[in-house]
């Protein structure tokens, strides 16, 4: 058991069948979690569920704010039961290519989630 975390993007235009375009995946890296979460409750206003199998659409301003934060090493630390260990320095340069990655499906009209399970 563990934190386990994905990120896809989605063309909206095409068939529902399509599968999703896998950006990243991540194994406990529980400053990610948190800043994804604190993401979420803003957007959604949700202050009383766990942020456990949400999607979490993420957009261009999301995806500047994200990557500003990793350069200058400012995930908010993050602890929980199945989270693991600060994985900042390990994730550093995947999460990174992440953002590179998802800005480029973004500019291309595809939707960009953000989904975790533990």
């Amino acid at each position: 058991m563990g934190l386990d975390m994905t990120a896809y993007a989605i063309d909206p235009t095409a068939d529902k069948t399509q599968e999703p375009t896998q950006l990243a995946e991540w194994r406990k890296h529980p400053n990610l979690q948190g800043w994804m979460e604190r993401l979420w409750r803003e957007k959604t206003g949700n202050k009383d569920d766990a942020f456990n199998c949400q999607e979490l659409e993420l957009t261009e301003a999301d995806l500047d704010s994200l990557f500003a934060d990793i350069v200058l090493r400012n995930l908010p630390s993050t602890t929980g039961f199945f989270y693991g260990s600060n994985a900042d320095d390990h994730y550093y340069y995947q999460d990174k290519f992440f953002v590179k990655d998802a800005l480029e499906a973004v500019a291309k009209g595809m939707k960009v989630y953000y989904s975790s399970w533990w």
